[in-house]
This record gives structure tokens, C-alpha cells and sequence, in this order.
């Protein structure tokens, strides 16, 4: 077992703990435990809740399944997990733990959140984008009015399991919607990973995920992406300053899926960044803090490993969407734009200046 502490303030907050199968997570636990599940994983959660009963100082209280999706992802669900708690008997002292992708981490990190004022809470993320991503920083939240997580809360989870096991069967497009948030992730701080990371999911790609020969490289990818986002967070746990570099590539990739959910258009949120961080380099470039080239090496990198870089709206019709990202300041948005691999600058610009930016030929 790899430890890989989030620190602020030079107390550790939560941890990242990696191992190779979900059952040993079990023996992590202390406490009155129950479990919310993603019912695509249902025998991963069986898996878990049977190893539990080896566990003497837990005890299971239940499970609770969850179709998950992005239009179930609201306030609606987060209270329907509050009520099974409740009439399950979860306490002040209870340990939710979540296993699923990243809106079952969400939506149970939420739940846990308010119920009780604050009850103890844990994920085994399924997926990659979960495991390099949405799982790590403490982020819980819902979809409102056709806008991505616009209500939420920042709060960390005890403890948080990543394993390769759940990869294994993961669908190929799930798979590298995790893989642009893992380049993202080397892109604004890990230049050494990025090369190595593009080979690797390429290689995946091009066989449609067989991780019988690359599995220990992708283990060690996820556990380098893993401790960029740790260090980050812990120096900027609330995002007040750093943090919002990790949202490279989000603010048109947030514009893009209202879009998308309003149109009915077919758009994962890896794939959203993807085409993000294309536009990020692209504006990056026209505003003279990158090299020309940048964005046609990432198109490149990105289209290697099955991912889109073209966005299926024109830039007007994200206009109003972006403007209403809730990472908005006064009509300003902080874009996190690529300088070079592992390098990213802050740019304050309105939406309009942005998009104006990027329709200079």
C-alpha cells in the first residue's frame, strides 16, 4: 500500500491510498460503515461489503445503489441518500463510503456533507477520471439549472482508494475521458509524466484498453497525477489561488456540456476538456504567452489517444453558458491558459475578450 498524504498547513487533511484490488479497502474502515454504490459495480460493491464482515471494528449498515448520470446528478438524489440514512440509523459518527465515478463521489461526498451537519466519508473511485481527478481536492456538488456542480461544497474525504481493478472492465470511451484529465493534470504541472503518459494511453487506445502489459505504467501514472493534485490542494485547499489552475481546459469545457445537455448532444466531460484545453492553448497562443504550435502539438497528442479537440458548437453558442460558470468573478473569469508542457499561466478576461481573441485569424 502507497500512502500519498493531502497536507495544508502542515496537517494531513486527507489521503490517497493505492493498492490493487477494492476488497482490501476494507480493512480501512472504523466504525458503523455504509456503503452508496454505482449499480454498474454492483460486484465490486458486494466484493467490498463481504470483506468488510472481516473487518472487527466495523460494522456495515447497508448499501444503497444509484443509477448514475449526469441528468440524475441534482439536489433530488443527494436527499434521497439523506433519507436512506436516516432510516438506516447513520449517526453522527458514521462512515458513508462511496464506490463509483466521479458523480457518485459528487453526489455521496455532498450527502455526507449535510447530513447531520457533517458525517465522516470515503471513496473507492471506479473510474479513471474519478481516480486522477474528481475523487481527489475535497469538490462534492450537483447540477442546478442545467449548469455543472453550480451548488456544492468543499470538504475532504477521510480517506480515498484508487486501484487498477475497476479499470479493467472500464468502456473505452469512459476510459479516456480519464485520460484527458490525466494529461491535464501533466500538462499544468508534471512535464516529465506528459510524454510518457501520451504513449501509454495511445497505446491503450489503439487496443481498446488491454491493461494486461501496461498495467504497472498506468499504476504509476495515476499515483504521479494523483500527487500533482494532492500538493495542489493542499496549498489551496478552498481555491483561493493556486487551485484554479486545475481548472485548465473547465470553463470552456462547462459551457460546452450545458450546451450539450441542452441540445441532447452526446459529450462526456473528458472529452470536454480534451476540446478545452485545445481552445486554452489556441487563446494561449493569440495572446502571446505560448509558442505558436502548442495547440496543434496537444490536438495531435490528444487525437493519438482517441479524444476529440474540435468542440461541436461554434464559439457564440457557449458565450451565455460560460458567463454563467461559476468560477465567474464580476463578469471576470480566471482562464488557466498552457505556456508550454507543465507550465500554466492565469489570465483574468472577460468571455467576450476570450472569444474575441480566438476568432482573430
Amino acid at each position: 500500500m502507497k500512502e500519498i498524504p493531502i497536507i495544508s498547513e502542515g496537517k494531513t487533511i486527507s489521503r490517497i491510498l493505492t493498492g490493487r484490488r477494492v476488497e482490501e479497502a476494507a480493512c480501512l474502515p472504523e466504525g458503523d460503515v455504509f456503503l452508496v454504490y454505482d449499480r454498474a459495480v454492483e460486484p465490486l460493491a458486494d466484493a467490498f461489503a463481504k470483506a468488510l464482515a472481516q473487518n472487527e471494528g466495523a460494522r456495515f449498515g447497508g448499501k444503497m445503489s444509484l443509477e448514475t448520470s449526469e441528468s440524475g446528478k441534482t439536489l433530488d438524489t443527494v436527499m434521497e441518500i439523506c433519507r436512506w440514512l436516516l432510516e438506516a440509523g447513520a449517526d453522527r459518527r458514521a462512515l458513508l463510503v462511496a464506490l463509483g465515478g466521479g458523480i457518485t463521489t459528487d453526489m455521496a461526498g455532498f450527502a455526507a456533507s449535510i447530513y447531520k451537519r457533517g458525517i465522516r466519508f470515503a471513496y473507492i473511485p471506479t473510474t479513471l477520471l474519478a481516480q486522477v481527478d474528481a475523487a481527489i481536492g475535497g469538490k462534492t456538488g450537483v447540477n442546478f439549472l442545467d449548469l455543472k456542480n453550480m451548488l456544492g461544497v468543499i470538504r475532504q474525504p477521510e480517506w480515498t482508494w484508487v486501484c487498477p481493478e475497476p479499470l479493467q472492465t472500464l468502456p473505452g470511451r469512459d476510459f479516456r475521458s480519464g485520460a484527458a484529465e490525466m494529461l491535464k493534470t501533466f500538462l499544468l504541472g508534471d512535464a516529465a509524466h506528459y510524454a510518457p503518459a501520451v504513449s501509454v494511453l495511445s497505446a491503450l487506445y489503439r487496443k481498446e484498453i488491454d491493461l494486461s502489459d501496461r498495467e504497472a505504467e498506468l499504476e504509476e501514472l495515476i499515483a504521479a497525477a494523483a500527487a500533482v493534485k494532492a500538493a495542489v490542494v493542499g496549498r489551496d485547499p478552498f481555491e483561493k489561488g493556486e487551485r484554479r489552475k486545475l481548472n485548465l481546459g473547465h470553463t470552456f469545457a462547462h459551457g460546452m456540456e450545458t450546451r450539450a445537455r441542452q441540445t441532447g448532444k452526446d459529450l462526456t466531460h473528458g472529452e470536454a476538456v480534451a476540446i478545452g484545453m485545445v481552445l486554452a492553448a489556441r487563446l494561449s497562443e493569440r495572446m502571446g504567452l505560448a509558442e505558436p504550435g502548442l495547440s496543434a502539438r496537444l490536438k495531435a497528442d490528444f487525437e493519438s489517444c482517441g479524444l476529440p479537440t474540435e468542440s461541436p458548437f461554434g464559439l457564440d453558442l457557449l458565450a451565455e453558458a460560460m458567463k454563467k460558470d461559476k468560477k465567474a468573478d464580476g463578469g471576470i473569469v480566471h482562464f488557466i491558459l498552457p505556456a508550454a508542457i507543465g507550465t500554466v499561466v492565469e489570465k483574468d478576461l472577460t468571455v467576450a475578450q476570450a472569444l474575441e481573441k480566438l476568432k482573430e485569424s
